[in-house]
């Protein structure tokens, strides 16, 4: 338990030739494949004497087969993902890294699985409609606000400090009880988010920073929105032309663009029923398809499920979109705006500024998307109205301070991930020509054998390296 005199209970005899493990506060007991450990952490970390929690910790442990260099740090994304579940699913991305480090993780603070707050609650949220003027803004900034407040009423401090900052800060936490004096990182996805809030507030305890697939939060709103919007119309024009070159395609021989422009903007006069009297406007469809479009599957088969359900909808039948929505997402007939990401989302600044920006962003995405635009509005909505503060942090990223980073990415997620690493002098990247998100976990043999090269010898590959699916 946290605050004991224990040091780190380590499984398998560690040869002599193996550094020391730095003294620890923490203790770890085996528990199925992995070390187990905790640790408490004040709910607010403007009042470390205060209320605390206690965050499950995982280790998959040095083997001893080579000198320990140290703590590679896995940041799960998500937000709300558990660092925990990725190291006992992932174990065999990590194999090779562990001749020289432990690998630790974490259920985050902003974790469902946690347990501290009400999970049924934070599980599900509103569905979002684009306000058309500014009466329907302030019709959603209520109905998000109450959304928020149902799940808040339960602990009201813990749920104003669910933030990135907070995370951030919990990690620093860790490495002093473990005794490091500085931890090498891999973040995946959303957890580029308090990985960067980690780099700024405490750049001197990186040794090395990996983003594989990072949010990025730090471009400017317009900049970033151009870039994603770009990123999904190239993989809605890749599948287009799956469509065109494969009978298995259910639009295959028709024009993909216009029959998806021609279905959103039918639905969006006269909405496609579902079930249940749920019924798809436009926007809707678009951000139901979003998952499916960006990650096909193995032999296509959710852009198969996809054209499918786009046929199904010219004939008015929406539910083979509200089918595979409902197995994603508890059972809601559209995607919610979950309360369990946005408590994370909208302190983080994810959200618009006003009503004014929004409309910016919005006639921006009409104007450059001509497939899918309207789709990036959907996150920043679900924090119109949020009754938290954005804590984000305040000084910029510390880059004379830090070391270089690498960045990996797939098609949808390398301009992110690239803008973020390339920040920093001397960073490289890692740009992998295929589909997918997380390159890492998901076990890509040339980005692990990149990253594992930095994470050993700090030698950061060139920018824009290539890496290919092995065929």
């Amino acid at each position: 338990l946290a605050g004991s005199a224990a040091t780190i209970l380590l499984v398998g005899a560690v040869p002599a030739s193996a550094a020391a493990v730095p003294e620890s506060t923490l203790t770890w007991k085996p528990c199925d494949k992995l070390l187990c450990g905790e640790i408490r952490v004040p709910v607010d970390w403007a009042d470390p004497k205060g209320r605390t929690i206690t965050l499950p910790l995982a280790m998959l442990p040095h083997t001893g087969r080579r000198h320990r260099i140290g703590v590679l740090f896995s940041i799960p994304g998500g937000p709300g993902g558990s660092g925990v579940q990725d190291l006992e699913r992932r174990a065999g991305s990590f194999a090779q890294i562990r001749d020289r480090f432990d690998v630790v993780s974490l259920l985050p603070r902003n974790g469902i699985e946690l347990g501290v707050l009400d999970q049924d609650c934070l599980s599900t949220g509103p569905w979002i409609t684009p306000p058309g003027d500014e009466r329907e803004w302030a019709a959603l900034a209520r109905a998000n606000r109450a959304a928020a407040e149902r799940c808040r009423a339960a602990d009201p401090e813990l749920f104003g400090h669910l933030d990135s900052v907070s995370f951030a800060r919990d990690i620093e936490a860790i490495r002093t009880a473990m005794g490091e004096p500085q931890f090498t990182f891999m973040a995946t996805s959303y957890g580029g988010v308090p990985g960067l809030a980690y780099a700024t507030l405490f750049p001197r305890r990186v040794r090395a920073m990996y983003l594989d697939g990072a949010v990025n939060t730090l471009r400017d709103r317009s900049e970033e929105d151009r870039a994603r919007y770009a990123l999904m119309e190239a993989q809605f024009t890749r599948f287009g032309q799956w469509c065109a070159n494969d009978s298995a395609c259910a639009l295959h021989g028709r024009d993909v663009g216009t029959v998806w422009n021609d279905l959103r903007s039918a639905a969006d006069r006269s909405p496609v029923r579902a079930e249940k009297g749920v019924a798809y406007s436009g926007f809707d469809i678009a951000v139901a398809a979003m998952p499916d479009l960006v990650t096909p599957g193995a032999d296509h088969a959710r852009w198969k499920e996809l054209a499918q359900a786009i046929r199904r909808a010219e004939k008015g039948d929406a539910t083979g979109f509200s089918d595979y929505v409902k197995a994603g997402t508890l059972g809601s007939l559209k995607p919610p705006s979950f309360v369990g990401m946005n408590m994370t989302h909208c302190p983080d600044g994810i959200g618009y500024r006003d009503y004014a920006e929004y409309r910016r962003l919005r006639a921006l995405g009409d104007r450059i998307a001509p497939h899918l635009s309207g789709n990036e509005l959907w996150h920043p909505l679900g924090c119109v109205g949020w009754p938290e503060p954005v804590r984000t942090p305040t000084a910029p990223l510390p880059v004379d301070r830090l070391p270089p980073f690498v960045g990996a990415g797939t098609w949808t997620d390398y301009a992110d991930t690239a803008d973020l690493a390339l920040r920093v002098p001397g960073s490289g990247t890692i740009r992998f020509e295929g589909q997918g998100h997380g390159l890492y976990h998901s076990g890509d043999p040339c980005t692990i054998a990149h990253a594992n090269r930095y994470f050993i010898d700090l030698r950061v590959p060139p920018r824009n390296t290539v890496c290919r699916a092995e065929s």
